[in-house]
């Protein structure tokens, strides 16, 4: 809202492991409204995969009530799909996927032929895509016209140290993610990686700031 967004988007892990996670906090998210509305994908901990469930029924239980937690916010919850996005006369192509991750201790949820699809004829086209290794991995291989990848995942692991002035940016997760926070281009693609507003592990961040994008998008 102060920044007065067109839409609103979250990439994923709305919870660390269980959907009940988000009682408590449903007014706040409920309040983000955007004119073009409010767009989420999933996240590698949104599945309950890290929980020893009593049967694989409460796992399936489980991400049906945080389907429905994000449907009850006013969020439009991406499963390998797209939407088109129209202002003053230009369409913009949002893709969304399910989790889709280099390291193979994560599941690949994600279906980018069945978001992809159809959203071809679209000038430009952003993607939803938890995990930043999927761009490297697939999207820029495969996928050379989605122009704008928006992730999350890494965290910056809540420790590092950023002196933009200075040019100075570290993190020892670069050791397990080439992209790792803030923007990176390849040819003329680019992925923005979110450094997140939570935690995981410990409830602390030291030289990673929580963050909130703001991305504004011009003609040219």
């Amino acid at each position: 809202m102060q920044q007065g967004a067109d839409m609103i988007v979250f990439t994923g892990d709305l919870v660390n492991n269980e959907a009940k996670e988000t009682v408590g906090y449903e007014e706040q998210f409920s309040r983000l409204k955007a004119p073009h509305g409010v767009y989420s994908v999933l996240g590698n901990h949104d599945y309950g995969d890290y929980v020893k469930w009593d049967s694989e029924e409460a796992k399936v239980e489980n991400l049906e009530t945080l389907k429905k937690k994000s449907a009850s916010f006013g969020w439009k919850l991406m499963m390998n799909e797209h939407v088109v996005i129209e202002k003053d006369g230009a369409k913009i192509g949002l893709l969304g996927i399910e989790n889709w991750g280099g390291n193979l201790r994560f599941p690949r949820y994600g279906k980018m032929k069945n978001a992809y699809e159809g959203a071809e004829q679209y000038p430009f086209k952003i993607l939803l895509s938890h995990d930043p290794s999927h761009w490297d991995m697939q999207v820029v291989l495969e996928y050379p016209d989605v122009d704008l990848t928006l992730s999350g995942q890494t965290h910056g692991m809540q420790l590092g140290i950023e002196i933009p002035s200075m040019n100075i940016k570290w993190s020892p997760v670069k050791y397990v993610y080439k992209n790792w926070a803030g923007l990176y281009k390849q040819g003329k693609q680019f992925l923005y990686v979110n450094r997140g507003l939570g935690f995981l592990g410990y409830p602390g961040r030291l030289g990673i700031w929580p963050e909130i994008t703001v991305l504004e998008l011009k003609k040219v």
